[in-house]
This record gives structure tokens, sequence and C-alpha cells, in this order.
């Protein structure tokens, strides 16, 4: 096949396919090397490992580079393992196997089901169960309630005033009514609704209901009138306007200042001139002493209170250093609070990873030979069928004291091409600490058991490792893609009085030939 450098790819998602649209088991001649999902277009290196044509665009932009899935399975070999898009050829063959798998909407209340080529055509990206961020708040909302969320609820839409017709966000509407100029206003005299903001200082003004201070304020009239009872009131109150003015005239006579000034114990309309009054000088004289005595008497006053302003300074600042040093002790406890829950929180983890290791010890085999007790059966197949817990991990078990770890996966509901109808139990390889000391890849003969409590017949499956699968090639990390028989037990065998289930408790047992070990 002709080597090509691999057309722009008119698709804008950058990795693969999310492996849980598949509705079986991931097969790994199926993942991309680079991104790990199912391949998108995938495309052919010289070393043989499949990419999607953008992860390896990505992947060599910056010039050739090393296959670091050589590396891990330890054929690297120059140049083969060098990777460059120039070098690399559509691999139309697997686009064709991934194109016909049968798939499902991953997203939960999607029922859609089809073929892995359906699903990128015609599903994905247009799922209304699909979750999408806001393009406003960045929120992630179903695409189905994308609209409604964009019309009502989001706080970040923009709104237009329908009175004034200026544009904002939602969560400025009440800030933007307490100043919009077109906002109709009540006139709580009149009752007279709908009136624009910036028309109601003028009805204010107008309004015939509306209460002003009296003309007569000036003299020491209060009343507060309507607009339309102002004659009303100046008529009835005439009488007492012409008092308080009377009065104010008198003040201002006694406050009178020039030759000679009208004095009201003089008689009515008397007028005393300058030389007439010959007890003025003295009365000046007294008020000037007065006027002293109370000017003595505030500057005493104030040196009073300039003194208890200084003493109060002073504690205001004895308190502000105070609450500093507080503060710092405050803050001080609070990194000493937050030291000790990260101590505690390490401890819980050192403490929850001893009582792990605890359990593996209590149910660990060295032989190759494993038995798992499975006990409340019933409630873990509601967990399952609920979809809480569709999978459960046995134990670890080892080939040997220093051989290979092992266990067990199963799915009570099935799994894949047994989802519904069967259990489907797999076989997983998982990290070990003497990994380094054995032969790789696995490939001891595996037999999987669910026993029969009569001791009659049980339900065996074995299989021979494929040893060209990432199941079973050294682990990179905690453990291998699972491996195993999707269709292992009919749920129907465990139904009724059956022999398999006892006391709502099953034994399933895993036997690994150690020959040639």
């Amino acid at each position: 096949m002709a080597r090509v450098s691999p057309a722009p790819d008119p698709d804008p998602a950058p990795v693969g396919m999310p492996q849980q649209i598949l509705a079986v088991p991931m097969q790994s001649k199926y993942q991309c090397q680079q991104c790990h999902e199912l391949l998108r277009r995938p495309v052919q290196a010289l070393c043989g490992h499949r990419f999607c044509v953008r992860c390896l665009a990505q992947l060599t932009s910056s010039g050739p580079k090393p296959c670091e899935a050589c590396r891990i399975e330890e054929i690297f070999e120059e140049p083969l393992s060098i990777l460059n898009s120039s070098d690399a050829f559509p691999d139309n063959a697997a686009r064709r196997e991934i194109e016909s798998l049968p798939a499902n909407c991953p997203n939960e209340g999607c029922s859609w089901k089809g073929l892995v080529k359906e699903y990128e055509a015609q599903h994905e990206g247009k799922c209304m169960f699909d979750r999408v961020p806001c393009k406003a708040c960045r929120l992630l909302i179903l695409r189905s309630e994308q609209e409604k969320h964009s019309e009502r609820e989001c706080e970040e839409r923009t709104l237009n005033c329908k009175y004034c017709k200026a544009s904002f966000n939602f969560k400025d509407i009440k800030a933007h009514d307490e100043v919009c100029q077109k906002f109709p206003m009540q006139c709580k005299d009149c009752g007279k609704k709908k009136i624009p903001r910036e028309k109601f200082p003028e009805h204010s003004k107008s309004c015939v209901k509306s209460k002003v201070a009296c003309p007569f304020t000036a003299v020491g009239c209060r009343a507060l009138v309507e607009h339309e009872k102002q004659a009303e009131h100046e008529q009835a109150s005439a009488q007492e306007h012409l008092r308080l003015l009377l009065d104010c005239l008198c003040q201002l006579r006694r406050q009178g200042d020039g030759p000679g000034e009208w004095q009201e114990d003089s008689g009515p309309g008397l007028y005393c001139a300058p030389e007439e009054r010959p007890t003025a000088t003295a009365a000046s004289a007294k008020l000037t002493a007065t006027l002293e005595q109370k000017t003595t008497a505030l500057e005493n006053i104030v040196c009073v209170l300039n003194r208890e302003v200084e003493r109060s300074s002073l504690t205001l600042e004895a308190f502000a250093r105070q609450h500093r040093l507080d503060q710092e002790k405050i803050e001080n406890l609070t990194n000493k609070v937050r030291q000790l829950e990260r101590s505690l929180t390490l401890r819980d983890m050192q403490l929850s990873e001893t009582e792990q290791k605890l359990r593996e010890l209590e149910y660990c085999t060295h032989d190759g030979v494993f038995v798992w007790k499975i006990t409340e059966f019933s409630r873990r197949r509601q967990e399952a069928l609920a979809g809480r817990a569709p999978a459960m991990f046995s134990p670890a078990f080892f080939s040997s004291k220093y051989g290979y770890k092992m266990c067990l996966r199963l799915y009570l509901n099935g799994d894949g091409t047994g989802r519904g109808t069967h259990l489907s139990l797999f076989f997983v390889v998982m990290k070990g600490r003497f990994d380094a000391l054995l032969k790789w890849p696995f490939s001891q003969k595996v037999t999987l058991m669910l026993l029969d409590q009569n001791n009659r017949e049980h339900i065996i499956d074995a299989f021979r490792p494929d040893i060209t699968s990432s199941s079973f090639q050294r682990p990179v990390s905690e453990m291998n893609i699972a491996s195993g028989c999707p269709l292992f037990c009919p749920l129907s065998k465990l139904a009724g009085k059956s022999s398999y289930l006892r006391d709502d408790t099953i034994f399933i047992k895993a036997i690994v030939d150690l020959s040639g070990l």
C-alpha cells in the first residue's frame, strides 16, 4: 500500500471516539496508541501501530517522534519505530472493521443503537442527551434544553428592556430598573400609574393630590397641603398667618440696630431716642459679660472633649494593635489546623491502603487456584440491574509467591453480548511487584468455573491467552483490560432452586495452569 500523508481531517474532534460507545468489549487493535480511545480515521505507522489521523498529526507536528508503544512492548527498532506523518498510510481495513462494530450512545437516557459508522455520521454531536456548555455562562446543560436555558435560565443571558429597548445582562435587571428613564412609576398621592421616570418630577409638581409646604413656612406655618387645597388653606388660616407675621415683626424689632428702636415696654407705637435710653450701655456691657462667660465655658468644654478624643484615639490604637495580634494568632492556628487536616487525610489514606492489603492477604492464594465466595447475590444483582454497580472485582491471587498477580471481574447482569442474559466473567492480569522477573506476554491456560454446590455439574469455560492482545502484555497501569467470557453462564440457571445459588451465595473458581513456569 502506498504511503501518503494524512489529508486534513474535516472533523474538528482532535481525538478518537469514546470507548463507551461500543456495545462489545474493546479490542486493543482498535485503540489509538496516543489518545487510547476508539480509532477515528485510523492510520498505520511503519512499526505497525495504529493512530487516529489527528492524533498522529499532533504528535509529529514538531517533527518525527519515537513510538512509545514500541518502547513499552520492547520492540523499538530504528528507523521503523520513528513516527513520521509522511510515512504513515490510511488503514482502511481497520476503519471498515471499526465502522461495522455495534454501538450505542453513552449519554444517560439516550436509547440510540446502531453501528459505529452511523454513530459518527448521524448521532455524534447531535444527541439531545449530550451535555454541552452554554456559550454565555459555560454551564453544562442537555442539548435538548439549550434553547430553554438560553431564553429563561442563563444568568448571563442578554435582555432588552421593554421600556427603553436598552440591552443588559439578566443579573443587572434590577439595577437597570432603578435608572431606566422609561420605567413606569405610580404616584403615591393621586394613584396614577405608568408615569415614565423621566416625567415623574414634572408630574409631582403639577399633581393636584401632591402635598407641598405652605408659602408661610418662612414665618412658622408647618402645614402640608395638597395643590388643589392651597387657596382654601390660605383663606381658612389667614388669622393664624397674620399672628405669625406679627410675632416675626416683633422679634425683628427686638433685634433691630440703629439710633433708636421700638421698645415693647414703652407702650404701643412709642419711640425712644438715644438720649432717652440711659441704661442701654449698661445692658450692652452686661450682655458682653454674659457672652464672655458662655465663651469661656464653651472653651473649657472643648478642652475636655479634646482630652477625651485623645484618650479615645489611644484606646483605639491599642485595640487595633491587639486586633492585629489576634489576627496573626488566628492565621497561625488556621495554618496548624490545615496541616493537621492534611496529616489526618494522609493517615486515613495509609490506613485504607493497609486495610486493603490485609483483605488481600486474607483471601490471597499463591498456587494459581482461587475460589471466590460471593454473598448477598440478590442485592448485588439488583444493584447491577440498576446500573449502580455493574461490575465487581475479586481479591487478587498469584501464580506463586513471586509470580503473576491476577484477579477476576464479574458482571452480574452481563456485559457486551451477554448483557441482560448471562453472567459475564473476565480474567484480569494485574501489575505485580515481581513482573520484571516474569515471562511476558502471559500465556498460561486459564480455567473459569461456576461451582455446583451439589458437586455434580460445574459450569466450566477455559481459554488460552492471545499473546498479541494488550490484555496479556506486561501491565503498565494497575491492571490490564479484562479478557474472558461474556457468555459465561445463562442467568436462567440461577433462577428458582438452583444448585449454583444456595443461601444467596455463589462460588466461582479460577485455575491457572502453571505448566512451564
